[in-house]
């Protein structure tokens, strides 16, 4: 299978169960959901693997489109490599075709970078996937902001989005959205030029 030709695999990080639903480090998984709604499917428990996915097409109708298995793993953050190898294997799917989608305390809420390969910066998800499988796949990473005052990491990252940031938060999932299926459909630099801020 040329790599023209082989699927990308979209990854949401996150934590599962409703408690988690709504926290900062969940903003993987909120994307996740936007794009399986387009898509037009919902999550089914993957057989292979601890994960839920939906397999599907995104960007232009017909042959033009490219194939995308979206998952979000059902392992803890820490623990999301185990998952995305498994799944990465059973789809065989080139690393480089992997985007993981997660939330950045170094940029400002809202704000999106894109990249390919790099450091993990602290995030437990980056630090599990890269150590399962190595640094060469594509980050969409979503701003949160640093915590305020003297709050830890931990519990900013465990705590919802606040009532401020709530107002924008739709805005900010559809925007990284677009954002992913720009990667997939049009390569990284476009939705470098695009998206970046």
């Amino acid at each position: 299978m040329s790599d023209a030709n082989a699927p990308w695999l979209v990854v949401g990080l996150g934590n599962p169960g409703p408690g988690y639903a709504a926290n900062r480090h969940n903003v993987g998984f909120m994307v996740a959901d936007l794009l399986a709604e387009r898509i037009g499917g919902s999550f089914k428990r993957a057989q292979k693997a601890q994960a839920q996915v939906l397999e599907g097409r995104v960007g232009p109708p017909g042959p033009a489109g490219r194939r995308v298995v979206l998952a979000k793993p059902l392992s803890y953050m820490n623990l999301s490599g185990g998952p995305v190898t498994a799944l990465r294997d059973f789809y065989k799917v080139p690393t480089a075709n992997i985007v993981a989608i997660h939330d950045e305390l170094d940029i400002d809420y809202g704000m999106l970078r894109l990249k390919l390969g790099g450091g993990d910066n602290g995030h437990n998800g980056l630090k599990s996937m890269t150590k399962a499988m190595g640094p060469d796949y594509h980050r969409v990473r979503f701003g949160i902001g640093r915590p305020p005052g003297r709050m830890q990491v931990a519990d900013f990252v465990l705590k919802d989005f606040s009532s401020v940031e709530r107002k924008e938060l739709g805005y900010f999932v559809d925007r990284a959205a677009d954002s992913v299926e720009c990667l997939v459909t049009e390569g990284l630099e476009r939705a470098q030029s695009t998206y970046n801020s």
